[in-house]
């Protein structure tokens, strides 16, 4: 059995539009998650126009997603952060404060894109940072890194039901250690960025942690919390993430660059955070920390 999720922005979700594909999927009754934002439907199949459909749908500010009934409430949550969890490339607003903004910028997406070796990209925006002073990092931390919309309730909703939560990041420790705090991560793992006597020193600790490292930390999270992958919802935008991606029983595309949503069957380019509460079957009245 599987079930058709379609989310939109508050107010923005059309009955009619939920109605008309109920009826040409011959799906079961409609169940509304949240009014005019979020609802869902049986299927007893996967229809074979699937992503025909979820272009147009695209079209209208509707993300819209078909998986599988069974599993569906995750027990874990593993999340990239810079561009996930948070707003903001934290590299780049480092490089912005250096004067390599631009430059910087260019590297990262073209990094995120998968189309330049992320350790080698890494080491050259973190050179760029030479001779810059720490204290920048607490700065830019309280001046310009902003939550991504709906993160504070999609981890307080599935921390109130068992589940355990991971930040993985090919950024750095001294932005996950206070977004981990911040939004309740139980873990959190990134790269070290290296400093000496107060000022950055251009270098990044080894080994670095890339898009292998996002998958271990899948493999050793889970087997120490004795759950599977299948349990486990990834989350992530960049070409660094499609590895917890495509192995987490639900891998989930947000607002990504479009070589990684092309991999993923769960992508959501108009929904908050909070859609990854919807696609999971809960209904807004089930939300924590609203």
């Amino acid at each position: 059995m599987f079930t058709c999720t379609l989310i939109a922005r508050p107010g923005l979700l059309d009955p009619a539009l939920v109605t008309s594909l109920q009826g040409a999927w011959g799906g079961g009754d409609a169940v509304w998650l949240s009014a005019d934002e979020s609802a869902e439907f049986a299927l007893e199949s996967v229809p074979s126009n699937l992503w025909d459909v979820w272009a147009d749908v695209q079209k209208l500010g509707v993300d819209l997603v078909v998986q599988s009934v069974e599993g569906r409430r995750k027990k874990m949550l593993l999340a990239d952060m810079d561009s996930t969890m948070i707003q903001q490339e934290c590299i780049d607003e480092l490089a912005d404060e250096a004067g390599f903004g631009e430059r910087v910028s260019a590297i990262t997406a073209a990094a995120m894109n998968g189309e330049l070796d992320f350790d080698g990209a890494l080491r050259e925006r973190v050179g760029l940072l030479k001779g810059l002073p720490e204290s920048v990092i607490a700065d830019v931390l309280e001046k310009r890194i902003t939550l991504m919309p709906g993160g504070p309730v999609l981890l307080a909703t599935m921390k109130a039901n068992g589940a355990y939560a991971a930040l993985v990041s090919g950024g750095f420790t001294a932005f996950t250690s206070a977004i981990a705090a911040k939004l309740g991560f139980d873990e959190n793992r990134a790269n070290t960025l290296i400093a000496r006597d107060g000022v950055l020193t251009g270098e990044v600790g080894v080994p670095i942690l890339g898009k292998q490292a996002k998958v271990d930390a899948l493999e050793e999270i889970t087997a120490r919390l004795g759950i599977i992958e299948s349990d486990v919802l990834a989350v992530g935008d960049g070409a660094n993430d499609l590895g917890m991606l495509l192995r987490a029983g639900m891998g989930v595309a947000l607002h990504a660059k479009p070589s990684v949503a092309a991999q993923c069957d769960v992508r959501i380019n108009h929904g908050d955070l909070t859609a990854l509460l919807f696609v999971q079957g809960y209904s807004r009245e089930e939300f924590s920390g609203a």
